[in-house]
C-alpha cells in the first residue's frame, strides 16, 4: 500500500493547559481502514477535527500524499469527506434534497450531481425512501444518510467518528458493508469507534489512544500479540496446606461456597509463555494431586481487542 496520510507529532492543547492530544504520529495507506480506539476524552474526535481543517493544531504536521495539508486549499479539502458523531442532515427534507443540496456544495452539477446522488442512495440502502421526509427515517437511515452526504464527491480520505452509535444491526451491518466495499476501492477510512467488536472486523491497523497519546499500533495480531492470557482454576480444598501450596504457582482467591479460585496469568505472544504457561499448569497438577483436591473446572479468559484495551488503559469505556 502507498501512503496517503501522513501524521507526524499534532499536540493540542485547550485553554491553554488542557492536554487534548500529546504528540501524536501514524501513517494511514491507500485503500486501508485504519481504526481508532480509546476512552471518552482520549482525544479522538480532536484528532479528526484536526485532520479535517475544522481545528488547528499547535504543533506538528499532516500530509496527504505527501504535500503539507492546507485546509484552504479546495484540492485537499475535496480529498477528505467526514463523518461528524452529531448528525449533520436537515430533517425537514427528503434524502434527495438533502443529497443535492450537499451535493451543490461540493460543486456539483448537473448529471454529475445525478449521478453521484443515486450512487449514494444505492450504497447506503436508502433508493427506495429517496423522496421521504428524514424526518420520517429510523435513527440508523438517518446515520445512513449522514455517511452518504460525505462520499457524494468521492473523497480519497473518509474519516468517520463513531458513525454506528445508536444504530439498529441492520444498518450497523450496512455501514460496515460500505465501508469494507469503500477500501476495496482504493478509499482510505480512519474509523473511530467505542465497539471494538466492529474495529477488529473491519480495520487493517488499529492505534490504542489515551490522553493524547498512542499506545499500542498495528495489526489485529501484532496487538493481541502482547495480550496476558488468564486461566481462572476452580477447585474443591481439602487439606489446609493447600492454598500455601497453590500460592507458589498462582493466585489465589478466598473461598467462595467452599470452593477455591486460583488464577494464572501469561503474557502472549512468544513460544515461551506457552512453555511457562504448561509448566505451572503441570506443577498445579501435582500440588492437587498431592493433597488429594478435585478441580472443577478451568476457563480461559477471551483473548480479543477489548481485552487489550482494558489492560493499556486501566479501565472501561469513561463518560
Amino acid at each position: 500500500m502507498d501512503g496517503l496520510l501522513e501524521v507526524s507529532h499534532l499536540r493540542k492543547t485547550f485553554n491553554g493547559s488542557v492536554v487534548a492530544v500529546d504528540d501524536l504520529s501514524f501513517h494511514v495507506d491507500e485503500g486501508e481502514v485504519f481504526g481508532l480506539v480509546g476512552p471518552n476524552g482520549a482525544g479522538k474526535t480532536t484528532t479528526m477535527t484536526m485532520l479535517a481543517g475544522l481545528t488547528q493544531p499547535d504543533c506538528g504536521s499532516i500530509s496527504l500524499q505527501g504535500r503539507l495539508f492546507d485546509p484552504a486549499l479546495n484540492e485537499h479539502r475535496l480529498m477528505l469527506g467526514m463523518v461528524p458523531q452529531n448528525l449533520v442532515v436537515y430533517l425537514d427534507l427528503t434524502a434527495l434534497e438533502n443529497l443535492r443540496f450537499f451535493g451543490s456544495l461540493y460543486g456539483l452539477r448537473g448529471s454529475r450531481l445525478k449521478q453521484r446522488v443515486d450512487a449514494v442512495l444505492e450504497l447506503t440502502g436508502l433508493t427506495a425512501r429517496a423522496t421521504d421526509l428524514v424526518k420520517t427515517f429510523s435513527g440508523g437511515m438517518q446515520r445512513r444518510l449522514n455517511f452518504g452526504i460525505a462520499l457524494l464527491h468521492q473523497p480519497r480520505l473518509l474519516i468517520l467518528d463513531e458513525p454506528t452509535v445508536g444504530v439498529d444491526p441492520q444498518s450497523r451491518a450496512h455501514l460496515l458493508d460500505a465501508v469494507q466495499q469503500l477500501s476495496r476501492q482504493g478509499v482510505s477510512v480512519l474509523y473511530a469507534s467505542h465497539y471494538m467488536e466492529e474495529v477488529a472486523a473491519i480495520c487493517h491497523r488499529v492505534a490504542i489512544v489515551d490522553h493524547g497519546r498512542i499506545l499500542q499500533c498495528g495489526t489485529l495480531p501484532e496487538l493481541l500479540s502482547v495480550v496476558r492470557h488468564e486461566l481462572r482454576l476452580l477447585i474443591a480444598p481439602t487439606s489446609p496446606g493447600l492454598v500455601d501450596s497453590l500460592h507458589q504457582f498462582v493466585e489465589v482467591e478466598p473461598p467462595v461456597n467452599g470452593e477455591l479460585v486460583a488464577r494464572l496469568m501469561v503474557d502472549g505472544g512468544v513460544n515461551r509463555n506457552a512453555q511457562k504457561l504448561d509448566h505451572t499448569l503441570r506443577e498445579v497438577m501435582d500440588v492437587l494431586q498431592n493433597c488429594d483436591a478435585e478441580l472443577l473446572s478451568i476457563e480461559a479468559e477471551e483473548h480479543n481487542l477489548e481485552r487489550l484495551f482494558l489492560q493499556l488503559t486501566g479501565n472501561r469505556l469513561r463518560d
